[in-house]
């Protein structure tokens, strides 16, 4: 028995009366006070459909009950093997304790990827990935699937319990303040939305922000990588996912910073809204953030592990000439410990060279390998674009160096793909 959905592929607006299917699936009755018993033989064959249980009353009858089967799974009773048939015996179950029962299907009743493989091109089912951003559902349609977007956006509404928003991105993202626009599919025009993350909760605008769902892996990595009570300098903080549970799971000292005045916004109130103290919030350039901030910090001669974060992988790179000569003139305490964590696209996962390469032509000063601490493949973009960390120990010489000349604190902006824009 086939328990797919009727042929209703090309739909491009969502019509449920469409998917309704009649069905006749293998069961059995049973005593209610051995439901339990023969699970070690049923559980497998039950029949698992959306808003269906599986071990429903027979009517007029409350000492038995009756087990709707999977007829892909489950064929008779002679098919059993030998020592569930006798399992079963013991229960007082044998062939003739099986029949047929129909079942009337709904929309209701089918999973989402049960209506995307009958709506959606033949090949194409599986494209529809998403990310889940509180009650709010990211989608990337590719092209070939922007005919059916509003099915989609509703289906997800439908099926996805707490989800009351549905977007699509567009294809650009503005460079300076990291956001992008976005259509509503389904559901309500509320961007507002709550993330939890990391022991900690996270507000924000989704319209004016940018956070990534997938990221929630490497924000942990950092977060554990720091020490107790060191001091983090977070350079591009967005809303906080690093500097946030930084200071309140690892009590550190924190001095975060964002361009994005609405990111700025939401930073603040991330550090209210989780009780978090030691936490500086600042609206800069990166550039300008570390050469305004760090210094004064350094010139108290800390001794505190210190850690950068520098998590804008389409552009950090080059903001690491901020450090060259950030402490020029001073005699730098052989305690110093700086360890930057620089983010960056790369062609190949495990590109050391490459990210290597990088670092050092912005620095202008070569890295020794004691100094080099790992790198990471955070994630792969796409086949040929990788987000990758290195973390470092930044040389002391690069901090002590004379200017050669003023470098500009406008940062390039570029026009940026949103697939390569991550935080």
């Amino acid at each position: 028995m086939d328990l797919s959905l009727p042929d209703v592929r090309g739909m491009t607006e969502l019509d449920r009366a469409k998917f309704t299917k009649e069905v006749t699936v293998p069961s059995v009755e049973i005593q209610s006070k051995n439901v339990g018993k023969s699970m070690p033989v049923f559980k497998k064959y039950l029949l698992k459909m959306e808003k269906l249980k599986p071990v429903t009353e027979v009517q007029g009858n409350d000492e038995r009950r009756k087990l709707l089967l999977d007829p892909i799974l489950f064929e008779t009773f002679d098919k059993l093997r030998e020592d569930d048939q006798q399992k079963l015996s013991e229960l007082d179950l044998n062939k003739n304790s099986f029949s047929n029962t129909c079942l009337h299907l709904e929309y209701h009743n089918f999973r989402i990827d049960d209506v995307f493989k009958a709506v959606l091109p033949e090949g194409k089912e599986g494209c529809t990935s998403y990310s889940r951003i509180g009650h709010i559902i990211h989608l990337n349609l590719r092209d070939h699937l922007l005919p059916y977007k509003n099915l989609v956006g509703q289906v997800l509404v439908d099926k996805l319990i707490g989800v009351k928003t549905v977007v699509n991105k567009s294809s650009a993202i503005d460079s300076t303040y990291r956001n992008f626009q976005m259509e509503v599919l389904a559901g309500e025009a509320d961007f507002v939305t709550e993330v939890k993350e990391n022991l900690c909760t996270f507000k924000f605008d989704f319209s004016q922000v940018y956070w990534n769902s997938r990221l929630c892996t490497e924000h942990e990595r950092i977060i554990k990588l720091l020490p107790q009570k060191s001091v983090l300098f977070d350079v591009f903080a967005g809303v906080g996912p690093f500097s946030v549970p930084a200071a309140k799971v690892r009590k550190c000292r924190v001095f975060a910073n964002d361009l994005n005045p609405s990111s700025y916004h939401w930073l603040k109130e991330n550090v209210r809204l989780n009780k978090v103290e030691n936490v500086d919030t600042f609206n800069l350039d990166g550039r300008q953030f570390i050469r305004e901030q760090m210094p004064p910090f350094l010139l108290t001669r800390p001794t505190e592990p210190i850690h950068v974060t520098m998590n804008l992988p389409a552009l950090a790179v080059e903001f690491l000439d901020a450090f060259i000569g950030l402490l020029s003139g001073v005699e730098l305490d052989p305690l110093l410990d700086i360890t930057v964590h620089v983010y960056s696209f790369c062609e190949e996962s495990s590109a050391f060279s490459e990210m290597r390469t990088k670092v050092e032509s912005a620095l202008k000063h070569s890295i020794e390998n004691e100094q080099i601490v790992e790198l990471v493949d955070v994630r792969d973009v796409s086949p040929k674009k990788h987000m990758l960390r290195l973390s470092f120990r930044i040389p002391p010489d690069v901090l002590t160096k004379a200017a050669e000349e003023e470098t500009s604190s406008e940062p390039k902006r570029l026009k940026l793909d949103l697939e390569t824009q991550d935080r």
